[in-house]
């Protein structure tokens, strides 16, 4: 492509009786990767998460004897590059001029350049997306070397633990249960236990009615008994449902917990979208330009669990 729209790109703009045009703009999803990741201002070319595994059990004292002491150590660094991303488009001259529909057929007026937003919202999100959509397999690694979705991250004083469950299993209420007690037994890289509680669940639009029934039924759903919706009553997810269609495993589901913003996933900002117009002064040809800055990367990896359905 070569990024240069002529009169020959849109011809029907260029006589009356046209009813309307249709395909270049739709409603767009709302936000969706700031309930996916912490987004946090960035200031540099790059941003580093560092773990620290701190100090283990108090050990008993014999009388007489001396105490034991124990270290804290540096443990995965994980390193993000605020990348940068760009798209631009450029109109002729008569292509403006010759456009019978300017206030309908914007995208051949001199503020197309505003067309350029849905681009880059949708590069976002997708960037976004991927970091789950990989998490698996295939993906990036961060700081500990292993997939952001893993049965065995490795510790700083040789401890690991899973963010998945042990077998793969569809969403379900048992599935959810059970994930949602690993979360609650999770300990830190010197063996302690720590508060960590599901926040969010984040699906595919294929597990959208499935969740809303297993969250949101007041009794138990799918029994004929008269139980209660332990999830429901416990308050689990009290950040509620965040259903992705940039998601493309339909079976794969995923749960944020409440790890401290900015030391788990998190979305370094460091350029928001820009658009930005100019003029060629040979050709007269209009042109425009977004470009932004972005990186999305995971610290701790308690902060996000995932299940790929079977």
């Amino acid at each position: 492509m070569s990024g240069l729209i002529t009169t020959g790109a849109i011809p029907k703009s260029l006589w009356p009786g046209v009813f309307a045009f249709w395909g270049a703009t739709y409603e767009q999803h709302e936000k969706l990767y700031d309930k996916m990741f912490d987004v946090e201002t960035s200031k540099k070319n790059y941003e580093e998460l560092v773990a620290i595994a701190g100090l283990g059990f108090a050990q008993l004292k014999p009388e007489g004897s001396g105490i034991k002491y124990d270290d804290m150590k540096q443990g995965a660094t994980t390193r993000a590059y605020n990348l940068t991303y760009a798209l631009g488009y450029m109109i002729t001259e008569e292509a403006i001029e010759d456009n019978q529909y300017p206030s309908e057929l914007n995208i051949l007026a001199k503020d197309a350049g505003r067309t350029l937003a849905t681009s880059c919202t949708q590069t976002i999100e997708t960037l976004a997306a991927n970091m789950y959509n990989n998490a698996f397999s295939g993906g990036p690694t961060f700081g500990d070397g292993v997939s952001l979705i893993n049965t065995a991250h490795p510790g700083a004083k040789g401890l690991s633990f899973s963010n998945t469950l042990t077998t793969a299993a569809d969403f379900s209420e048992v599935a959810l249960e059970t994930a949602n007690i690993q979360i609650k037994r999770y300990k830190n890289d010197a063996g302690l236990l720590i508060n960590l509680k599901p926040e969010r669940l984040i699906l595919p639009p294929e597990l959208e009615y499935e969740a809303n029934r297993v969250l949101n039924s007041v009794l138990q759903n799918n029994t004929a008994n008269n139980a209660l919706n332990a999830l429901k009553a416990s308050g689990a997810y009290p950040k509620g449902i965040v259903i992705n269609p940039f998601l493309t495993d339909a079976k794969t589901w995923f749960v944020r917990t409440n790890v401290l913003a900015g030391k788990g996933m998190t979305c370094f900002n460091r350029r928001a979208p820009e658009i930005k117009p100019d003029n060629d002064f040979d050709t007269g040809n209009a042109k425009f330009k977004c470009t932004f800055r972005i990186s999305f990367t995971n610290g701790d990896p308690r902060s996000l669990f995932g299940v790929q359905g079977p």
